[in-house]
């Protein structure tokens, strides 16, 4: 279980600390090229869910999010006995989900900011949370 939490805490953090600094210093810009046409860092308040879709309703989406974070946790419990690869995917997920929903309540939108032009514009949280369901996939799948 340590693994799963120690996991979920350092995805947790990295995530709320990289969007507390895109809000210091990225909200007043609208977009800083790092490498010009490719990626940039682009402040944009997503108050739908994945790809900006569903944008209208974003007390329903946190009211939801939130609910399924608690699904989560309550999940965890499940992956003690799990392998090391399936607690470190679940951590992804539980510390990406996490970190989404503590902008949600703080802001009723997530922070997003890494902008590759050709995807929409997302977060650490986002990232973690995709890797950790296809590494679990990965390993469910190798197992069989």
């Amino acid at each position: 279980m340590r693994t799963l939490y120690g996991v979920a805490g350092l995805v947790l953090f990295s995530d709320q600390l990289t969007k507390f600094l895109a809000l210091l210093f990225l909200k007043s810009k609208s977009s800083v090229p790092i490498v010009p046409n490719v990626f940039h860092l682009s402040f944009v308040e997503n108050t739908g869910i994945a790809f900006g879709l569903f944008r209208d309703h974003p007390q329903f989406w946190t009211f939801l999010i939130s609910a399924s974070v608690l699904i989560l946790l309550v999940a965890s419990w499940f992956f003690k006995n799990q392998s090391f690869v399936k607690r470190m995917a679940f951590g992804f997920i539980l510390g990406g989900a996490i970190g989404n929903c503590i902008d949600r309540i703080r802001f009723e939108h997530v922070i997003d900011f890494l902008d590759f032009r050709i995807w929409p514009v997302f977060n650490l949280a986002d990232s973690f949370i995709t890797v950790g369901v296809f590494l679990f996939i990965w390993v469910t799948l190798r197992a069989r």
